[in-house]
């Protein structure tokens, strides 16, 4: 089968960055589904695991997390799907990644895809929608009111893949106003057009940004980028006894004092911690899945896709690797099929 992977980790400057691979059909056994990968998108973990990873000498890492594709066979143990069902999932980060034409991928993880999306608008969506859920229902229980904070949520990155999903969701499955952080007049009317109620400019003071549009503080922070940068920002403007929760990496300590005195509490999301642990409530992610495909087969959430660069091949893998790293993006960038 054809994948793309890399050997040794490396910058996009190198014409081995990424390369083509011809490897054997991996066999589906206990809970696993073997996927024909119709789609795959690109998540900035991809661009992490690509430039800090270092394969076993003369082996190859293959990358790839989101997917949508075709279940070909099953294993002994599986009862959620049959072969022949469309998918859509984000794989673990400690087996073999999606950027191949066959894949093996614990059943548990793995959602229906939206029937009315076609592979590509579907890849788009599993792990930021994952990120998205877990974070907002799991860890931060939006259910769950602050005493004497207004019922609102700050998103930072609101035109990003998480970001651009976690809008939605909120706005359709809770009562909250939704303040969302962009920097661009694009970026700021794409979060506009996803429902959020709010748009203010993350790369001034987000503090002041924030206490200018007057409607008190909020109960939430769902703080997906560049956190360290707004720290001191986010522990002025949030309620006491808010909620925040963080999904980004720190190349600093991240001093969480700030937060002490309004007796705010913090959250980590890491949506591959289920999978990688195999933890007991795994299945979860596979009924959220089902959930945000049900929102969008009855009109309620859309995709985030935002470009399709074309068949999945090393080169395009670059491309997208590089637009990924660029720290510009809007939506999710897709590729789909293998060419001939």
């Amino acid at each position: 089968m054809r994948a793309v992977g890399f050997h040794s980790p490396q910058a996009l400057t190198s014409p081995t960055a990424l390369v083509d691979l011809d490897l054997p059909v991996p066999e589906a056994r206990g809970r696993d589904l073997l996927v024909e990968v119709k789609a795959v998108s690109v998540n900035p973990v991809d661009t992490k695991v690509r430039r800090n990873f270092k394969p076993a000498e003369g082996e190859a890492r293959i990358l790839g997390y989101d997917a949508a594709g075709i279940v070909k066979a099953v294993g002994s143990e599986v009862t959620l799907f049959r072969p022949g069902d469309e998918v859509y999932y984000a794989g673990a980060i400690g087996r073999p990644g999606t950027n191949a034409e066959y894949h093996l991928v614990d059943e548990r993880i793995v959602g229906r895809k939206p029937k009315s999306l076609s592979f590509a608008e579907a890849a788009a969506l599993p792990l930021t929608a994952i990120t998205a859920y877990e974070a907002l229902f799991h860890r931060l229980r939006l259910d769950m009111p602050v005493p004497g904070a207004a019922p609102v949520i700050l998103i930072t990155g609101g035109a990003g893949g998480v970001g651009s999903i976690a809008i939605q969701l909120v706005k359709q499955l809770t009562d909250l106003t939704v303040v969302a952080t962009a920097s661009r007049p694009e970026t700021a009317a794409w979060a506009k057009s996803l429902g959020a109620d709010h748009v203010i400019d993350h790369s001034k003071p987000l503090a002041g940004e924030y206490a200018a549009l007057g409607i008190g503080a909020p109960a939430f922070v769902f703080s997906v980028t560049h956190s360290v940068q707004h720290r001191v920002d986010l522990a002025e403007l949030i309620a006491p006894a808010g909620r925040i929760c963080l999904i980004d990496d720190f190349t600093e300590g991240f001093d969480i004092m700030a937060f002490k005195g309004k007796a705010v509490s913090l959250h980590w999301e890491m949506m591959f911690s289920r999978p990688m642990f195999e933890t007991a409530d795994m299945i979860e992610q596979h009924k959220l899945l089902n959930h945000v495909a049900e929102l969008i087969d009855a009109g309620r959430v859309r995709t985030t896709l935002d470009s399709v660069i074309g068949p999945i091949n090393a080169a395009n893998l670059i491309k997208a690797h590089a637009l990924v790293e660029s720290n510009r993006m809007r939506g999710k960038v897709v590729l789909e099929g293998f060419s001939d």
